[in-house]
């Protein structure tokens, strides 16, 4: 079957499909059959609590895996791991005097404290006063915490959960207040594990010399990661983001492999914990319209989410949660004159259009770097094209105010053939304000049923925190 046709087919037998649940897609959590599920769907406070956030993931995003994860053996379009736990959707808007769409930095604040703010404030109200979270409120309940992250840890959405400061850019400033802040006498945040080391090092106080000293076991690497001892773990896997799973050295740990980590150490209290994981590379491919480094960021997130929904199955206690921010890129699955998207082009691909990018910057070959990196042949014409954008930015400097236009016109010109290749559409390189999809189950997941604010998130923890999970 040719994939327009198997696209169309799909899509009736998904209208088919969905016209006969309709009426109790929302009223129902899981399978009937699922009888673990069942039993911590009855649980209504849960003692353990996982927040995954999927950075930028917009809808479309979610339906765009769902084909790219699809098993091209099969006649139906198989569901992903997010598919059977849809509650409904969260409204993303801000409080911003000028803006109606919103950043993370308003986005996390909003669903880690409950309250709406200006876009670049971490956990700031619109007068820069503090605000407190859910993960401080869990701590001061005597519960573990941890936050694992693909980005930096000082990023906008871990930072909102463990920090307070008016711009969401004072990372060295986040970074003082992860170790300086502390409630009943310990640091806030138990498990910190993503990017960013450069905010820990020497010329930020030694900041990773001092949670050593305090007992933290601070690792660099997977293996020092799986052989750490310490209940307490502070991991720094990049100076800056994290590399995208696509491309990343076998040394680095991926999302999953993080997330275990951080529910091995947290899983001791017998008090519970709070986890928040966030796939935070789906956002930052999307602003580059980089569709393979998003799908095999969305690989990674999926990943972590059937681990963190396999936890919550044995342990009926827990509640996870999975959402986005916000969309970002305005990713459309087609674009052109034919009803078609092709998700093998992206299958095919080696190398993400950032990874590329970032060699080609570096000096390195372009025709070499794309053969490398394409898993189908690129044309002779827009290898040539890829090498003037090349040539135009490396006569730039990075500090030049051109620099940055220059290198995104580079990375148009090498994702212009995957772009075409699969069909996919962008319409903007920043954010968009759709609705975004809420996915949740175990303990207490029937609370976000139909459509929330996004605050309601932080909301609904917090009465689960004060009833004393």
């Amino acid at each position: 079957m040719t994939l327009s046709k198997k696209f169309t087919t799909s899509l009736i037998t998904i209208s088919l499909v969905a016209s006969s649940i309709v009426g109790t897609a929302f009223a129902s959590e899981t399978p009937k059959s699922d009888s673990k599920i069942a039993v911590s769907g009855n649980t209504k406070n849960p003692r353990n609590i996982i927040f995954m956030v999927g950075d930028g993931m917009g809808p479309s995003y979610n339906s765009a895996y769902r084909h790219f994860a699809d098993n091209p053996d099969t006649k139906e379009i198989e569901p992903t791991a997010f598919d059977q736990y849809l509650k409904g959707q969260q409204k993303t808007d801000p409080n911003d005097p000028k803006e109606n769409v919103t950043d993370s930095a308003a986005g996390a604040t909003a669903f880690s404290t409950g309250q709406k703010t200006y876009n670049g404030a971490i956990s700031v109200d619109e007068n820069k006063k503090k605000l407190k979270s859910v993960l401080e409120q869990a701590k001061e309940d005597g519960k573990s915490t941890g936050l694992v992250v693909t980005s930096e840890i000082t990023d906008a959405t871990p930072a909102a959960y463990a920090s307070h400061v008016d711009d969401r850019d004072k990372k060295d400033e986040i970074a003082k207040q992860f170790y300086n802040e502390k409630i009943n006498g310990e640091h806030t945040v138990d498990v910190l594990l993503g990017g960013g080391q450069k905010y820990f090092g020497s010329q930020n106080g030694n900041l990773q010399k001092k949670f050593k000293k305090d007992g933290y076991d601070v690792v660099h690497n997977k293996n020092a990661l799986k052989n750490a001892k310490s209940d307490k773990i502070l991991g720094l896997f990049a100076d800056e983001n994290m590399p995208l799973q696509i491309d990343a050295p076998n040394k680095n740990p991926k999302l999953v492999d993080m997330q275990k980590s951080a529910l091995q150490r947290l899983e001791k209290n017998k008090k519970g914990f709070f986890l928040m994981v966030e796939g935070s590379s789906i956002d930052k491919s999307g602003h580059p319209n980089d569709i393979t480094g998003v799908m095999s960021e969305m690989s990674g997130f999926e990943d972590a989410f059937k681990n963190a929904t396999s936890y919550a199955k044995s342990h009926p206690d827990t509640l996870v949660v999975a959402t986005a921010d916000h969309s970002t890129g305005g990713l459309t699955i087609g674009k052109g004159k034919d009803y078609v998207w092709n998700p093998d082009a992206i299958k095919s691909m080696k190398h993400s259009g950032s990874y590329m990018t970032e060699q080609i910057a570096k000096g390195k070959d372009p025709k070499k770097v794309i053969n490398e990196g394409y898993g189908f042949k690129v044309d002779e014409n827009q290898i040539n094209i890829i090498s003037k954008e090349a040539d135009k930015l490396s006569k730039l400097k990075e500090e030049d105010s051109q620099y940055e236009t220059q290198l995104q016109a580079l990375q148009d010109a090498i994702q212009k053939p995957i772009n075409d290749k699969s069909h996919t559409g962008w319409t903007t390189k920043g954010h968009t304000g759709e609705d975004v999809n809420m996915y949740a189950m175990g303990a207490g997941s029937n609370k976000f049923d139909g459509l929330i604010d996004n605050t309601d998130n932080a909301k609904f923890i917090f009465s689960f925190l004060e009833n004393k999970s």
